[in-house]
């Protein structure tokens, strides 16, 4: 059994569906995130685990205790739940040390002061900041902040971190050094955490399991890779990453390979997907990296209309007829803009015509 158990979890401001019957569980040492764009309803279901909203429906079990259930109108306060939470505000008291900081939840529980000291130390250790205890937040750069948070998050040993964006705040080069030391963090005290982002990237970097959101509805949970290379639904797909869209005709297809037709005369012979769409017309839906630059006649005819250079390589971005495509490459290849090209695709996903417009539409 799972650290955190959600079933048909269900709430409603006034007749706006946050969330729709979500349902998943949360294993030990587990980095399990909630993605999706705003309004999506991930906050509203962290907020109702923390018990910071009370659901409509559903039931919520956090170390194998009840804490939420709709049908014997059990709702357990927030400070009798054994969570921890980190707000995406940093929420530091200004007046207060990081000792202080770090120790007030603990002087409220009336832990004693020297159980105080050797848990604060603790923390701190934990968090990188043994010698800070006695700066004020003013004195800290925002990333040594928003540890402060995480370690008064910490310092009651719960059984759960709910971090609710708590990096959106930082700039670019703080975020990435801070995913990383989340990870460390959680490896070292060994804490499951349920983490809310609307920030792709970020998901995809620090999660086990990635639960994507849409319309208060998971559409797709899995682990990273699989969100990323067999997203379940259009939504997903579109949402996670960049993705070339390009109309086609299905022309063949086996047990190995399907065959599509681009303006009914160049062919595109690609892997067998895990779906095809029911008609012959579809929409082939191909990572940036999934395509590549052609020698000879082979591939699709374009016209490279812009290079960007991304640090690691160049993203071009190629003409084909009414079409743009995004091709992805190693700082090795370079290729004019204005040039005449030919590209072509490793692997790709076919959705039927309309399925962007219906984001529950099938993609794997």
């Amino acid at each position: 059994m799972g650290v955190v158990r959600v079933e048909r979890l269900a709430k409603s401001f006034g007749k706006v569906v946050a969330v729709d019957g979500v349902s998943f569980e949360i294993a030990e040492r587990e980095f399990f995130s909630l993605l999706g764009p705003s309004g999506c309803g991930k906050t509203t279901t962290l907020r109702c685990v923390a018990g910071l909203e009370t659901a409509d429906a559903g039931t919520i079990e956090i170390a194998g205790r009840p804490v939420y259930r709709a049908d014997a109108g059990l709702d357990v306060p927030p400070n009798e739940r054994d969570i921890g939470m980190v707000f995406q505000s940093y929420a530091v008291w200004p007046h207060m040390t990081v000792f202080d900081n770090i120790a007030y939840p603990l002087r409220i529980r009336k832990i004693p002061q020297a159980g105080i000291a050797g848990r604060v130390a603790h923390v701190l250790r934990i968090l990188g900041m043994t010698g800070l205890e006695e700066r004020r937040p003013s004195q800290l750069s925002g990333g040594q902040q928003q540890r402060v948070a995480l370690g008064r998050a910490l310092a009651l040993a719960p059984s759960v971190l709910l971090l609710d964006e708590p990096l959106s705040n930082l700039d670019a080069k703080l975020r990435e050094q801070m995913r990383a030391e989340l990870k460390l963090i959680q490896r070292e005290t060994g804490l499951p955490i349920l983490y809310v982002t609307h920030d792709q990237t970020e998901a995809l970097a620090m999660s086990d399991r990635i639960a994507v959101m849409c319309e208060g509805r998971i559409h797709h949970l899995a682990p990273p890779e699989e969100i990323y290379r067999r997203p379940a639904t259009a939504f997903v797909l579109d949402f996670i990453g960049s993705v070339n869209y390009l109309p086609c005709r299905l022309a063949g297809a086996d047990d190995s390979s399907v065959t599509l037709l681009w303006r009914e005369e160049a062919a595109i012979t690609l892997p067998r997907p895990p779906h095809l769409p029911p008609g012959p017309d579809v929409l082939l839906a191909a990572r940036p990296e999934s395509w590549r630059f052609a020698a000879g006649s082979a591939g699709l005819p374009g016209t490279v209309v812009l290079r960007s250079f991304h640090g690691a390589g160049f993203e071009y971005r190629v003409r084909l007829g009414e079409t743009e495509i995004r091709v992805m490459t190693p700082n090795d290849v370079r290729v004019s803009e204005g040039e005449a090209v030919r590209i072509v695709v490793s692997e790709g996903l076919l959705l039927e015509p309309d399925a962007l417009s219906r984001p529950e539409a099938r993609a794997a």
